[in-house]
């Protein structure tokens, strides 16, 4: 649920209402957060939009300049960080060197007025759920990363807190342990009963460990769903790169997309009035002259200005009629003699188009 105004949620008494508001110089932070209990929200968004800003009010590091932060009906916002019931995961883990993985996890309970002998029974506990029982003992400069971003984890989650706040988690970890790492993570945070904010740039770590994905750019919320209908439904040209899709916005009349200033694209739904219309780069076929007794509806004369490698594929971003990037083989690319300043074809069959109300 998202908040638009300053006024309690009323119906919900447990779970995060939030209405963020943080004046920076000339940047304004303003973003509404309703988060249920076991729900997991990821934010998303280019550098600079105002994820950290935002987790950072959450975590009260960063004070609010209006708006109001409840959590579980209770008001959070004259609250020092330290009583507030929230844990946080941080980018570098930030563990103590000088203490064990065993007396990292339990300094939070510790804190919290937990004798010791049970603070250090109940970190135990946690690291043998995470996995790191055998690493008790061990401090922070012997562990790998992975097992670090745990003992970082099981140190939050034993202070039982109500609001668990996760910043970019596994940016500091190696490809392969970063894939062993988000589906342990994924797991232990379908676990978690209380709510879970993420802050991530990294589109497959919000797909995986979200149940939704809330888009912030310029310091405002553009853009909120699932992250399938985030997937199907770009609304940015940034969620668009994000997910991979070519985007574009115009009118449409019938199955015929007028784009602004650009040509018109041929479309599955008949829709009418303003829309977006979007295809993946793999929709996109290229040709080195014009095609003839093609079935694609959709044709555009584009120049080559680039070239990368996206995977097993060779990416090529075009320019012309219309400005796309159209995803190909190795083999098509060098029987086309693809570089930058090429002449192409492009086409893209209607079936392959999905375009939707703006």
């Amino acid at each position: 649920m998202t908040r638009i105004n300053d006024e309690p949620a009323g119906a919900a008494a447990t779970g995060l209402d939030a209405r963020l508001v943080v004046d920076r110089g000339a940047f304004r932070l303003d973003v509404a957060l309703g988060v249920a209990p076991g729900e997991v929200v990821a934010l998303l968004g280019p550098n600079g939009a105002g994820k950290t800003t935002a987790l950072r009010a959450l975590a009260g590091l960063t004070p609010l300049s209006g708006g109001h932060l409840r959590l579980d009906g209770t008001a959070l916002d004259r609250t020092p960080p330290e009583s507030r019931p929230v844990g946080v995961v941080f980018q570098d883990y930030l563990l103590f060197p000088h203490l064990t993985a065993l007396d990292n996890v339990a300094f939070g309970p510790r804190c919290q007025g937990v004798p010791k002998a049970r603070a250090r029974a109940e970190a135990a506990e946690w690291l043998d759920r995470l996995g790191l029982a055998d690493h008790a003992g061990v401090r922070p400069r012997r562990l790998s990363g992975g097992q670090a971003q745990r003992v970082a984890l099981a140190r939050a989650l034993a202070t039982r807190p109500r609001l668990l706040l996760l910043d970019e988690p596994l940016a500091a970890l190696d490809a392969r342990t970063r894939l062993e790492v988000r589906g342990q993570l994924r797991r232990h945070l379908a676990e978690f009963e209380a709510v879970a904010v993420l802050v991530t740039h990294d589109p497959l770590d919000a797909m995986v460990l979200a149940d939704r994905l809330v888009v912030v750019e310029r310091g405002e919320v553009v853009q909120q769903g699932s992250p399938a209908d985030i997937a199907r439904r770009p609304r940015t040209d940034y969620i668009a790169q994000l997910v991979g899709l070519n985007l574009y916005r115009g009118r449409a009349d019938g199955h015929a997309v007028r784009l602004a200033g650009g040509p018109t694209v041929t479309t599955t739904e008949a829709l009418s009035g303003e829309v977006f219309v979007a295809f993946p780069p793999s929709a996109v076929t290229l040709h080195g002259s014009r095609p003839t007794g093609s079935s694609a509806r959709n044709v555009w004369r584009c120049e080559v200005t680039g070239l990368e490698t996206h995977g097993d594929r060779i990416r090529a971003a075009l320019t012309g009629e219309l400005p796309l990037a159209a995803d190909l083989t190795t083999v098509a690319a060098a029987e086309l003699e693809l570089r930058p300043g090429a002449e192409v074809w492009a086409t893209v069959k209607a079936a392959q188009t999905h375009a939707y109300p703006v």
